[in-house]
């Protein structure tokens, strides 16, 4: 298979980036008109070429000029590797400095420098090499290789492509399985496919047929078309430019900086906390300011936690990873300010006094090693899903403090907690309503504020405690009917000696039984309470069946009535019960049989 790459140019405006992308691919890369007429990058341009190695490698050239930062930040977002270009004739210019910046706020750690226009200068080689080498001193690509080339007379292409195809040759493999996070940079209409979209498809796979969703929306497309560089495919793998052909939407509801994203596999947010990049301070920038994240430009209110840390309040929710990196740039100003990594996509809220201080203290001690250790810690337990729609690291060893147990990382100390508290509250309720037979399963999810109640049989388990008809209870506390307990006890000797006859509603009155205790006492299965209020003994059912299987089958319930010696009013309920517990069959509107009779 062949391996593809997608390389951004960056650079100052004139400075030669779509001469140089047009010499090595033989593809113009200005795509307007009024590119053209102008010799001015204004969007995105893109082409396409195959290395001596068979490596194909897509470019994205990005405009140069200051006004269009927005579309050279949208090209150079979600490329993983970059050629720099900076003129002999001109050196290293202002723009060039800005590309820098936003190269290292990406952190892309892949690429290398050319030097354009080596014949309207060659004597100025040694001294732009040298401006290079101290401009990019203490960045990603201070030992980058530095080709000097010729667009125009050629000098230099093949030794640029050597040096391309020997830089992507170390180039770590993208991850083919990776959920889909697909940057939109175009769309438009194609007449009788529908809505078209590009992008760089940077990591996982792209199939015709699949169902993906447009990021913090409900709306789900399928893949209809793919297409890279004109050539159809049923699959796309990374790194490469994919044009995808969507059914499902219309091309009107989409633009730059949406997000074609693999359902339930990212986590949607609009909050996050955040590192700065090396130079930056978060207590001199400005309360708002634009974010750029793959071909995405959002607003952001910062709340700074400290000078190296902030918190980011979004103007719309975005998919993102713990580790993904952010460019921030001051609103109505030119200038890139810095970059910043995600470090919480789900922070706490800050309520208290000192609440900025400590939460920058805790993303201080943040690694790739204690990250899931804390979080856990922090929210008591975080199922599989969540740590990996949020990119936390999970080490190959969770920490001794985290246990796993099913799709759930749990934090031991929490865990304890839980079980000291249900206990409490099983003792308590026993303490209060002894009747009741334990606390209901639902509040003790509720008062424990567990993350889900599937984690309740664990804490029972924990606790020593059992579950029995949907309550919590404790097996060394025999429960009792407090007040009810003669009333009940009277009641059970009348069934048993007329197991037939229901009481009346009058009877149960005036043995002081209501609902409470007649539930509290068929929750305990010391009686058996049927539809229309009808209470009989626990054991009446089977002693039914005795006298049913007798009769001539099918029987009739005028029939069943005699054989019981019982009324129509308990009769009716009892046979539906029985009917229920699939003992017996109803064969028409009057007949019955015992099963297998």
């Amino acid at each position: 298979m062949t391996e593809r790459f997608v390389v951004a140019t960056a650079g100052h405006v004139d400075h030669g980036k779509s001469a140089l992308v047009r010499a090595l691919t033989g593809t113009e890369p200005d795509r307007w008109d009024e590119e053209r007429q102008r010799g001015l990058t204004i969007d995105l341009g893109f082409a396409e070429m195959t290395l001596a190695s068979g490596r194909s490698v897509s470019f994205v050239d990005v405009p140069g000029h200051e006004r269009f930062l927005g579309n050279m930040l949208a090209g150079l977002g979600p490329a993983p590797i970059v050629c720099l270009v900076v003129s002999a004739d001109d050196g290293w210019s202002a723009q060039t400095s800005e590309h820098r910046d936003a190269i290292a706020a990406l952190g892309i750690d892949a690429g290398l420098v050319v030097i354009s226009k080596l014949d309207l200068a060659p004597d100025n080689v040694e001294l732009v090499t040298q401006q290079i080498r101290d401009e990019l001193s203490g960045t990603v690509l201070a030992d980058a290789p530095i080709i000097a080339t010729s667009a125009r007379k050629g000098t230099g292409l093949d030794a640029l492509r050597h040096e391309l195809d020997n830089l992507l040759g170390g180039v770590p493999s993208p991850d083919t399985s990776a959920p889909i996070r697909y940057w939109v940079d175009r769309r438009f209409a194609v007449k009788g496919a529908g809505t078209v979209v590009t992008g760089t498809l940077a990591a996982g796979t792209l199939r015709v047929n699949d169902t993906l969703e447009i990021a913090g929306t409900d709306t789900q497309v399928t893949i209809r078309n793919l297409q890279s560089h004109g050539s159809s495919a049923n699959v796309l793998t990374p790194v490469t430019r994919a044009a995808v052909n969507l059914r499902g939407v219309d091309v009107a509801e989409l633009t730059r900086g949406d997000v074609l994203v693999t359902p339930e596999a990212w986590f949607h947010t609009e909050v996050i906390d955040v590192a700065g990049t090396p130079g930056v301070d978060f207590t001199d920038l400005a309360q708002e300011f634009s974010v750029h994240i793959g071909t995405a430009t959002v607003y952001a209110h910062c709340r700074p936690l400290g000078t190296h840390f902030a918190r980011l309040s979004l103007e719309r929710a975005l998919p993102l990873h713990i580790g993904d990196r952010l460019i921030l740039r001051g609103t109505g100003q030119r200038l890139i300010t810095g970059g910043a990594t995600v470090l919480d996509l789900d922070p706490p809220q800050l309520r208290r006094r000192g609440a900025a201080k400590r939460r920058a203290e805790t993303l201080e001690r943040l690694t790739a090693a204690n990250h899931l250790e804390l979080e856990v810690a922090r929210r008591g337990a975080l199922d599989h899903a969540t740590v990996t729609a949020m990119g936390i690291p999970v080490p190959e060893t969770p920490a001794a403090s985290v246990l796993v147990y099913d799709r759930w990382f749990i934090h031991r100390q929490r865990l304890n907690a839980w079980a000291q508290q249900l206990r409490e509250a099983v003792t308590e309720q026993y303490r209060h309503d002894p009747a009741a037979g334990g606390l209901p399963q639902q509040a003790a999810v509720h008062q424990l504020e567990l993350p889900h109640r599937e984690l309740l049989p664990l804490v029972l388990e924990q606790a020593q405690l059992i579950e029995r008809n949907g309550r919590v209870t404790d097996p060394g506390l025999k429960p009792t009917l407090g007040a009810a307990e003669t009333a009940i006890a009277t009641l059970e000797q009348r069934l048993v000696a007329e197991p037939f006859t229901a009481p009346t509603a009058d009877e149960l009155a005036q043995l002081g039984l209501g609902d409470k205790e007649l539930a509290a006492a068929a929750h305990q299965q010391r009686l058996l309470r049927l539809a229309d209020n009808i209470v009989l003994h626990p054991k009446t059912p089977a002693l039914a069946m005795r006298e049913l299987v007798q009769l001539a089958q099918p029987f009739t319930a005028a029939e069943a009535r005699q054989a019981l010696g019982t009324t129509r009013r308990t009769l009716i309920p009892l046979l539906e019960h029985l009917d229920a517990r699939g003992w017996t069959q109803r064969l028409d509107g009057n007949l019955r049989q015992v099963k297998g009779h």
